[in-house]
């Protein structure tokens, strides 16, 4: 089976690929819009998510990696803000599993902000986050 590829668009004359689409709408359910994020990483988010999920990504996966992703730009307290304190406890935790755990999906997220130079400094600062 071909893999399928993720596509920005050209021209106006090809639309987006419905993994970006997807992707844009989860973000947008976080409370950060797409367009503070860069197409680089949201395709390289993408294609992570094809790697965990090698068949399909299922339709949750969009809005959960969306909430980890928006947690580390935004900070905790403005994440807490616009999602609630269940939320942000539950991303809260989902750090503290990933670094824990070092090699792990939401570890390779959180890094992807990282790298990208997105995430929030109080994320870097509470979670001791470091690019080696």
């Amino acid at each position: 089976m071909a893999q399928r590829r993720s596509s920005l668009g050209f021209l106006g004359m090809f639309g987006r690929s419905g993994d970006l689409r997807q992707l844009d709408s989860a973000l947008r359910g976080a409370d950060l819009h797409p367009a503070l994020v860069p197409e680089g990483v949201k395709l390289t988010i993408v294609n992570l998510m094809k790697d965990r999920w090698p068949d399909e990504p299922p339709p949750q996966a969009y809005p959960d990696v969306a909430l980890l992703f928006s947690y580390c730009i935004a900070g905790p307290e403005t994440f807490e803000s616009s999602q609630g304190l269940q939320q942000r406890q539950d991303v809260e935790r989902r750090i503290e599993a990933a670094v824990e755990a070092g090699d792990s999906f939401d570890a390779q997220i959180v890094l992807m902000a990282l790298h990208a130079k997105l995430i929030n400094a109080e994320v870097v600062e509470r979670y001791g986050l470091g690019a080696d």
